[in-house]
């Protein structure tokens, strides 16, 4: 049995998240309290469940409990993802909001802010479990595609490595993506942007290629990267790690780390890597 756990803060788009798994075919379970995700999914198992996904959140009764339901379930062959959506505070107030939704965690002594505070200190013993979605700067039919992304990826068994590397671009402009395990500032190579004719291109098109592959300081930046990643992956993939996202940023997030993204994950995947490849300014 493949079993997607869907987790996060609130607002970040659990239930999206959940419509796109049950449209995919998984059958899913909304709040789940974690004492009961291992019978849950032996039974669910025992009845020729192929594909379940089941929401885990700050609702959750004993949610410190997750972490280990998860290893005993692991240990007994079923096959896990763990999915954790996450946002900006900024973000978050915003939707709540605008939606006038009352959070999870509000009473009449908590302003919104500090409930989103304190669920994320809640969801701290489990953030590290799983892939990382920030969908602070994302629309919903982008969450969505990133979700899709995420469940078309290959089983970890099947892979030379048990660890799926996402390499996003970004532009500074608008923010650090808050699931990023490293980020690297590329805003001091030459800008593409200052070309009227290139201005309107991406890293993706063969003229912005052609002007930074010729600029000595990009080649060099990107063997750096290329090799500060192969030199740490393994340790990575040693901890058991699922999910790693390295970060490229520049101004705008459209020339530069577009194009530094495109290589990097083009070179890992020659040499047998899972890899995701986001954009999140053209997206």
């Amino acid at each position: 049995m493949e079993l997607i756990i869907v987790t996060g803060l609130s607002g970040s788009g659990k239930s999206i998240a959940l419509r796109v798994l049950e449209d995919s075919g998984y059958y899913c379970i909304d709040n789940l309290p974690a004492t009961l995700l291992p019978q849950i999914s032996h039974h669910l198992d025992v009845t020729s469940q192929n594909k379940v996904a089941i929401s885990i959140d700050s609702r959750s009764a004993a949610l410190e409990a997750l972490p280990n339901a998860i290893d005993m379930l692991k240990n007994s062959g079923i096959l896990i993802k763990v999915l954790f959506l996450e946002s900006s505070v900024e973000t978050l107030v915003k939707r709540f909001s605008e939606t006038r939704r009352k959070h999870p965690l509000s009473d009449a002594n908590t302003t919104l802010a500090e409930s989103i505070s304190h669920e994320r200190d809640l969801l701290t013993g489990i953030t590290d479990l799983g892939h990382h979605i920030d969908s602070s700067n994302l629309s919903a039919n982008t969450l969505r595609n990133y979700i899709l992304d995420f469940i078309s990826q290959p089983s970890n068994r099947h892979s030379s490595s048990g660890l799926v590397v996402l390499f996003t671009s970004f532009g500074f402009k608008n923010g650090l993506p808050l699931d990023a395990d490293f980020v690297f500032d590329v805003r001091s190579l030459p800008n593409p942007h200052y070309d009227p004719v290139l201005r309107p291109l991406t890293g993706k098109d063969a003229p912005i290629k052609a002007f930074l592959e010729k600029e000595p300081e990009v080649i060099e930046m990107l063997t750096d990267i290329q090799h500060y990643v192969e030199k740490w992956l393994p340790s990575f993939d040693a901890d058991n790690r699922s999910y790693l996202t390295i970060a490229i940023g520049c101004t705008g997030g459209q020339h530069r780390s577009v194009y530094l993204v495109e290589q990097l994950s083009a070179h890992f995947k020659q040499q047998k890597q899972n890899v995701i490849i986001r954009h999140r300014e053209l997206n």
